[in-house]
């Protein structure tokens, strides 16, 4: 019997239509870096004056195209990006950054600019050394074929055990002017995002100076790639680039400098929002899951308390097999609660599945009646709410269950 292929059971019904963007060209191709039958190579051109923000991986691990995106990002300026499926090099010492070098300056050539406007990212095994040059003359048929429509080939290029494309698109008014926001993004598994995300690509036609630019970017990760977990481990790999072509500037659009501009208001809402589209369809994504599981906390001493605690929920084991089992097993919450290491008052603390209080002040509630919890537990999407009782911090962590077949996915993934 062949091994069962898991697919989501989130999967999308229908993938957003997603709008052309001007000063921005895609195309994907068939490398053959380690996958067969589909694409595993993606190229995006972007219009002379783009300027490029992003926030990448705190991993003392980090992989060889994220330490070439730190320093091209302090140039400020893009006119490629190039992404690979199948291989992160990661942990592959000199010939990683060999790799690194071969392909940013086929795509130099490939696209017509400096070598500093190339930006790169490569996800899949990690510690396989990387042969660049298997793809790097593809790129310049991918700048040929490249068209401002081919969003959806896209995301399915930069999958790796993904189970469906991730696009999301907005539109925001920058003074008198309509900007367009297209973001497309992978993952499933080794999830919890420090300072960045899994992979993922925004692209708009507003004109905004690169530091206000960066400064949304990041503050928008922070609420939204950064509250998402899987399995709580963070890759070596995890980047988030936002190139903005300025294209916009031709059709009226108001060049805004400094990110606390009113005129932007309008923009950093639609940012926000594309992000935690795509960081809940990677949760809704996460490898082997049965469930999505929302968990708010309130009343904690500050943000980031609240914050630290719900990751502490989310990434509890008992937690997630609790959630897969379909058993409304509070005490773990409890547990959960008392273990992250946050200000929290015992006899204040309240917990809800769904709408249904289940403790409160310290005990179990008396209104509690299992039945009606257990059948809310076989629902698809499962929230957990939790009151500390300490202050008004709050936060929000968007996570999975867990189940045998996040084993089945992860026990053989490399061999």
């Amino acid at each position: 019997m062949g091994k069962k292929t898991f697919v989501s059971p989130f999967v999308p019904e229908k993938l957003p239509d997603m709008p052309p963007i001007l000063g921005v060209r895609l195309a994907t191709a068939e490398a053959g870096i380690r996958y067969r039958g589909r694409t595993d190579l993606l190229l995006a051109i972007l219009d002379h004056g783009t300027v490029v923000a992003g926030v990448l991986t705190q991993s003392k691990t980090r992989s060889a195209p994220v330490e070439w995106c730190a320093k091209q990002l302090k140039n400020g300026c893009a006119r490629a990006l190039v992404v690979n499926a199948g291989n992160a090099n990661a942990f592959t010492g000199m010939k990683g950054h060999k790799a690194v070098e071969i392909t940013a300056k086929a795509a130099a050539e490939a696209v017509g600019c400096p070598v500093v406007e190339v930006f790169l990212a490569s996800t899949g095994i990690i510690g396989e050394p990387m042969d660049a040059s298997r793809f790097a003359h593809l790129l310049d048929q991918l700048a040929q074929d490249a068209a401002p429509d081919a969003w959806h080939a896209a995301a399915q290029a930069i999958m790796t055990t993904d189970t469906y494309p991730k696009l999301a698109t907005r539109t925001a008014k920058i003074g008198d002017t309509q900007v367009t926001l297209n973001g497309i993004c992978k993952g499933s598994g080794m999830i919890q995002p420090d300072m960045a995300t899994m992979l993922c690509f925004v692209f708009t036609d507003a004109s905004i100076g690169q530091p206000a630019l960066q400064k949304l970017v990041a503050q928008a990760a922070d609420r939204t790639f950064n509250c998402v977990t899987v399995d709580s481990d963070t890759s070596t790999s995890d980047t988030l680039l936002a190139f903005a072509t300025e294209a916009a500037a031709a059709h009226g659009c108001p060049h805004i400098a400094d990110a606390e501009d009113q005129r932007l208001q309008g923009f950093a809402t639609a940012l926000h929002d594309l992000m935690e589209d795509l960081a809940i369809l990677v949760a809704k994504d996460g490898e082997g899951l049965t469930k999505f599981v929302t968990v708010d906390v309130e009343g904690a001493e500050n943000d980031r308390a609240a914050h630290k605690i719900a990751l502490a929920i989310a990434n509890s084991p008992l937690v997630k097999t609790a959630m897969a089992g379909e058993d409304p097993n509070w005490g773990r919450i409890v547990m959960a609660v008392g273990k992250a290491g946050e200000a929290a008052e015992r006899d204040r603390l309240a917990i809800w599945f769904g709408d249904t209080l289940v403790a409160k002040d310290g005990e179990r509630s008396p209104d509690y009646v299992e039945e009606a919890v257990a059948q809310y537990m076989k629902g698809a999407e499962i929230t957990v709410r939790v009151n500390v009782g300490v202050g008004n911090g709050r936060a929000t962590v968007w996570t999975c269950d867990l189940t045998h077949g996040y084993i089945d996915i992860n026990a053989d993934y490399r061999t």
